[in-house]
């Protein structure tokens, strides 16, 4: 079964609706109360004295259309089913209740369709003395031999414009030839690793393959029009971007509307969007639109690039105020700011010095954290969130290349134990990155004072334990590290190793985590599973 939270398949929209509206920040929506089967989100504040504009469309694309009513954009959204045309009934209704004297201009998506269900709905409501216009947008390029291009995340750019224009009080003739107009200048593109899941299907599998990426895969799951063997972001943009300048032109001034088809998260839009502003298209893109989801297709892991080439006219619509949940405001694009700040550090950084015997020891270490990343990865997966390996191995590079490039104090233990730990601080982190940091530059605080190597590691444990909160038997690095630190006591490493083998091997035998971020997981899911933390102690000590 697909992975969707809904009661009701069919009350799933309507459902919807409601929780959209009731959340409107605006309060300025409401939906005709006509049949169930009816779905129109209209303005609870138009007074028909303007051109009406209306869209919609299938559900599944949200904010699309619901999201784009009120003023400054759509006056009514008329919502079918999940990917569904809306009934003709439907937008007849929805033009009959906001259309006055100046008329209504339909703005749809290039469906069959929508193209039918809206177009006999106008010719309906002219039946009824009602004046309507209809423009159809079709900004897909993915397909460029399509006579019937589809209409894709673009069409938020003309509810958008034709909406500003009609909240000018402009005729109707006008706000149709403005739509038209942009309607003409807009080139979508969009790319999609995984398609959508629909609530009550199966989930569709080996369809696109892992580490591939479909380009100009439907808004509703329609496959795409080619396969990328990548998941790199910069060459997936410059894929993007090059039927982009191709349609829109090398010399044109763009806005950008930068889509998410709703399952890529805001970390990888945001890098994305970096990639774009580096592209082949940063000397022509002035504003960016998002990055946001605008016209969605549920959980599709994928995103899409709108591009419009500006006017003076467009860049005024675009900019204009709106009372909508939906839409994000055009952003001048701009290089990102840099302030320069003088790294604080201890004065007088401590002289490089050879020892082969401490450079092994060290690269041992190191090399252990390096190569035990993708499973001490998979086993904190497990009981915490999946990047303990990735944690220890980043400290690890770090020191690494310190000692390769012969640049660590390997002559002078105190020195030596207090920039690991500066170190560490700074290349790690989360929380292991500071109590590593405490628990070496305290050892090395005690080796300065003459205090011997195994009693200030285990001052260093100590002062580690005292500020993290954890201790022995609350599954956690501790478990196998102070057990090795007391062993070490008497010099026997091969002692050391044992204890921490050991004290690793018991933390799949606690049922309750007191620390760290296995606490927060049910015991269930600990049973007869390592601490990585733990697991990444033994390791080292092993290969000492």
């Amino acid at each position: 079964m697909s992975r969707f939270f809904f009661n009701d398949r069919k009350q799933l929209v309507n459902d919807a609706i409601e929780g959209v509206i009731i959340s409107s920040r605006f309060r300025n929506l409401t939906r005709l109360d006509i049949d169930p089967a009816i779905r129109v989100v209209v303005r609870n504040d138009w007074d028909k004295s303007k051109v009406a504009i209306i869209s919609g469309g299938g559900s599944g694309h949200e904010p699309a259309h619901v999201g784009f009513v009120g003023k400054g954009m759509l006056t009514a959204a008329v919502c079918g089913d999940l990917f569904a045309s809306p009934s003709v009934d439907a937008v007849l209704n929805a033009i009959v209740a906001v259309t006055g004297d100046r008329g209504c201009l339909l703005i749809v998506k290039n469906y069959t369709g929508d193209r039918l269900n809206f177009g006999l709905a106008a010719e309906k409501a002219k039946k009824h003395g009602l004046k309507v216009e209809m423009v159809i947008v079709g900004d897909d390029i993915s397909l460029p031999d399509n006579k019937q291009p589809r209409g894709i995340a673009g069409t938020a750019l003309v509810h958008k414009i034709a909406g500003y224009a009609a909240e000018k009080g402009r005729s109707l003739s006008d706000v149709k030839a403005i739509a038209q107009e942009a309607c003409d200048s807009i080139a979508s593109i969009g790319v999609a690793m995984q398609t959508c899941n629909l609530p009550g299907s199966d989930e569709e599998e080996g369809r696109i393959k892992g580490g591939h990426v479909e380009l100009g895969l439907g808004i509703h799951g329609e496959p795409g029009a080619s396969t990328v063997d990548t998941q790199n972001s910069k060459e997936i943009i410059t894929a993007l971007v090059k039927p982009l300048r191709k349609k829109t032109g090398k010399e044109a001034k763009l806005a950008v509307l930068v889509n998410n088809l709703g399952g890529v998260s805001s970390l990888e839009m945001a890098l994305l969007t970096k990639e774009l502003a580096h592209s082949a298209l940063k000397d022509q893109l002035e504003y960016l639109i998002g990055p946001a989801p605008l016209v969605s297709a549920l959980d599709m892991k994928g995103f899409s690039l709108s591009a419009i080439v500006l006017n003076d006219k467009f860049i005024k619509a675009l900019q204009a105020d709106v009372e909508t949940a939906g839409w994000q405001p055009l952003v001048k694009l701009q290089g990102m700011p840099l302030q320069k700040h003088k790294v604080l550090s201890k004065s007088g950084q401590p002289k490089a010095s050879e020892n082969e015997a401490v450079k092994a020891l060290v690269a041992s270490v190191t090399k252990t954290l390096i190569d035990q990343e993708s499973h001490l990865n998979a086993l904190d997966a497990k009981v915490g969130d999946g990047d303990t390996g990735s944690t220890f191995a980043e400290g690890a590079r770090d020191i690494a290349q310190l000692n390769d490039k012969g640049k660590l104090p390997l002559n002078d233990t105190a020195a030596l134990l207090e920039l690991v730990g500066e170190r560490l601080a700074t290349v790690m982190g989360g929380s292991s990155g500071v109590l590593m940091s405490i628990f070496f530059t305290a050892a090395g605080q005690k080796v300065s004072e003459k205090k011997p190597l195994p009693e200030s590691l285990l001052f260093g444990l100590e002062q580690m334990k005292r500020y993290g909160g954890a201790d022995l038997g609350d599954r956690t690095l501790i478990d196998a590290l102070q057990p090795a630190l007391e062993a070490l006591q008497s010099k026997d490493l091969k002692a050391a190793a044992k204890a921490a083998a050991k004290g690793a091997d018991d933390t799949a035998k606690m049922q309750k985590a007191n620390a760290g971020r296995s606490s927060y997981v049910n015991s269930d899911s600990l049973d007869g599973v390592k601490d990585p933390g733990a697991v990444a102690v033994a390791e080292v000590f092993k290969n000492l």
